[in-house]
């Protein structure tokens, strides 16, 4: 009876547990942190390791490399966020001469030796190598370069790596703000200046400047762009995307060099040469002290007097088992990188229409989150920029007072994604557009195109087709042919 007083007296009171189950403590929830600290706090110490790693792996892993394709492809696509002016007059009427005016010289100046300041990447490449880095490095650094010799619209782009920027330099900026991982910030945390290194501190083999000379210079947060993934209130730096998943792809990749490795030996079948004495056979070489013997496929050879032969025959993870943890493995990570399973493995084996539908949909609306990221952070930041060198420049030739209409009045066209079953996607857009719940701007922008884009395209094929007098069987927005000639006859339908 003793015993069972015993209990009930460690038993917790009912008053004393806590009202979430996760806040718990005990045996099974040590490993747990319980302190917490501030975004830039726990970025600091951890930014360049993880940084380093990241671009470590995504040069040698297969599913680094695959998903940052994946980004490629997807959020930027081979034509790029397009800019399309919409600059209206006073009555309402579109600009359209106006507008073609800065179209046109947007589309000059993304030619590469104007773009970049090295003349190394065009508009589209630029765009691309933003959402790399930003995928693989966490951050993107670009400064704006006003008035570059020999540039007609007077501004280019230089990408600079995070490197530049000092995550361990924490000071107190000769104006009294506060210098954060090399970002100079208000009380407020807005950032006014970033202090950089004149060049790569991370440079070998000699090049760049001699490491005694390099210093950091302090330059204006009006010529930088800083662009990252915010996650927390506070973050004054990025996290590579890749960060969740750096230890599960390490790991995955041991898995199946070790799997290979095992493989190999157990096709190898091994073996040991016994003997009572241990030195009465005589190989056909020797390893060391020990005799070898070469073995042929399909041959057989006796052993002397007294010698046995004992196989080597390895066991472990192989097969199925092999496919399937690989499998769960790669679940998490794509889990963790925002993408389906079947695009990152590249494996279609067992997937049915309506699971790989659902997973595309979901794709894409992760890419379009990335798209407008990059747009909001990058795309506009460098248009604006760019019409008031180009303006003053008079390589676009309008009043410095119009600035403001070009620069707002403008739509970012990213790439679009065809349909997933293009014959029942357009069945439902048309009953969609007949009742009312979409418009034609709506249908063309899911494929990154402007209804009065399609409009002027579709007039010109139709003068065109007037031109040379042809007669097309298709009319868009207008009477259409019967999908099958008529029968003219008699009353009972014969002819």
């Amino acid at each position: 009876m003793a015993f069972f007083d015993f209990l009930r007296t460690k038993q917790k009171p009912k008053h004393m547990k806590r009202s979430y189950y996760g806040a718990e403590t005990g045996r099974l929830f040590s490993d747990f942190i319980t302190q917490s600290l501030s975004a830039d706090s726990e970025i600091s110490p951890s930014l360049r390791i993880l940084r380093d790693r990241c671009r470590e792996i995504s040069r040698n892993d297969p599913y680094a490399k695959r998903y940052i394709q994946i980004l490629n492809s997807n959020v930027v696509g081979s034509a790029g966020v397009r800019l399309q002016v919409r600059k209206r007059n006073a009555d309402g009427s579109l600009d359209t001469p106006g507008n073609r005016v800065v179209e046109n010289a947007w589309s000059s100046w993304g030619r590469k030796d104007t773009c970049s300041i090295d003349g190394r990447l065009t508009w589209n490449q630029c765009q691309r190598l933003f959402i790399e880095t930003l995928a693989r490095d966490g951050e993107v650094l670009v400064r704006k370069i006003k008035n570059p010799a020999g540039n007609r619209f007077g501004f280019s782009l230089q990408f600079i790596e995070a490197d530049y920027l000092d995550e361990n330099y924490n000071n107190t900026a000769p104006s009294g703000n506060e210098v954060r991982m090399g970002v100079e910030i208000t009380k407020e945390g807005k950032p006014v200046a970033y202090w950089l290194f004149e060049d790569n501190p991370n440079h070998t083999n000699g090049f760049g400047r001699n490491m005694s000379a390099r210093k950091r210079i302090r330059v204006p947060a009006e010529e930088i762009i800083h662009a990252f993934i915010q996650e927390r209130a506070g973050q004054t730096r990025g996290v590579p995307m890749m960060a969740n998943v750096l230890s599960r792809l390490k790991m995955l990749d041991g898995f199946e060099e070790a799997s290979l490795v095992h493989a190999r030996v157990a096709a190898s079948k091994m073996g040991f040469f016994t003997s009572p004495s241990g030195d009465e056979f005589i190989g056909d070489d020797y390893d060391g002290a020990a005799p070898l013997m070469d073995a042929s496929p399909g041959t057989f050879s006796q052993l002397p007097e007294g010698m046995s032969f004992e196989s080597f025959d390895p066991s472990g993870v192989g097969g199925a088992d092999f496919a399937d943890f690989e499998k769960a493995i790669l679940r998490g990570i794509a889990s963790g990188l925002g993408v389906s399973y079947v695009s990152l493995s590249n494996n279609l084996e067992g997937v049915s229409y309506s699971s790989i539908r659902q997973g595309t949909m979901e794709d894409r609306d992760n890419f379009k989150m990335l798209q407008q990221f990059m747009i909001e952070n990058f795309v506009d930041d460098v248009y604006r920029s760019w019409l008031e060198q180009a303006i003053t420049y008079n390589a676009v030739t309008l009043p410095m007072s119009k600035y403001d209409l070009f620069a707002d009045q403008v739509t970012y066209r990213p790439r679009g994604y065809p349909a997933i079953d293009p014959q029942k996607e357009v069945n439902a857009n048309i009953a969609a557009i007949n009742s009312g719940i979409m418009t034609l701007q709506d249908v063309h922008g899911q494929n990154g195109r402007d209804t009065e884009e399609v409009f002027e395209q579709v007039a010109r094929e139709k003068d065109l087709a007037a031109r040379y007098e042809i007669e097309t069987a298709f009319q868009p927005f207008g009477n259409k042919l019967p999908a099958a000639p008529s029968v003219e006859g008699g009353d009972d339908g014969e002819l």
